[in-house]
């Protein structure tokens, strides 16, 4: 059974992989909601990983929903003098869609995820501040194209910019076939046979009409016949 991961199993896990693979360096994790991407101070790199999978709970309707899409950002410096190195780590948010408040609320990653997020993490890490090649990044599900469409007015990172997100082919395809059949008909083009709207120039009722004025004019006859 999969369980959510809090902070301090974030950095449970981080120290444990980086004991593994650099016991002589000392290296600290730290939660920064205010982490700007793109804006890195002198010295610092930059690692974004833009398909975590999370779970959301808004705190004000208790709405929770599930997304592939999280985006979580990564600031890294290490100081080679005094074999020190910091992250800092800022977990984009999500607005509830359900009862449209304000609130921007966490995410919680499931507990076979933070492995690989982790992994792939340290692997920037080497690269650009050890300066080491031959990592692998480990891909995840949440990676693989959606068929749903991301609801950038509700997500954090969208909107600061971060394109992390576009459509697959099938949905484009299933939109573009929507569109085409729920357009309204040319005036200029006669509606289908099959179409669902009511053709009132059609022979039946043509047929249905011209039934109900020989009615009235029979009963019309009849009436004055009476009199």
């Amino acid at each position: 059974m999969c369980k959510s991961v809090t902070t301090g199993e974030w950095k449970k896990v981080f120290y444990e992989k980086m004991e593994e693979a650099k016991p002589a360096d000392s290296w600290d994790l730290i939660i920064d909601p205010n982490l700007k991407h793109n804006v890195l101070a002198p010295g610092w790199k930059q690692y974004l990983e833009l398909h975590a999978s999370g779970r959301f709970h808004c705190s004000w309707c208790w709405h929770t929903w599930q997304s592939p899409h999280v985006v979580i950002l990564f600031h890294m410096y290490l100081d080679r003098a005094q074999r020190a190195g910091s992250v800092r780590m800022r977990v984009f948010k999500q607005l509830c869609y359900e009862c449209g408040t304000a609130h921007l609320d966490e995410s919680s990653m499931l507990e076979e995820n933070i492995e690989s997020l982790v992994d792939n993490l340290i692997t920037s890490l080497r690269e650009q501040c050890y300066g080491e090649h031959g990592g692998q990044y480990r891909i995840h599900v949440a990676s693989r194209q959606d068929h749903r469409r991301h609801r950038g007015e509700f997500c954090e990172a969208c909107q600061e910019g971060i394109v992390h997100w576009k459509p697959s082919e099938k949905l484009l395809e299933e939109e573009a076939t929507t569109y085409t059949f729920s357009r309204a008909p040319s005036p200029t083009k006669p509606q289908a046979e099959g179409g669902s709207g009511c053709n009132f120039c059609s022979i039946p009722w043509c047929l249905f009409w011209a039934t109900v004025l020989l009615l009235i004019i029979y009963l019309q006859f009849s009436f004055r016949s009476s009199v």
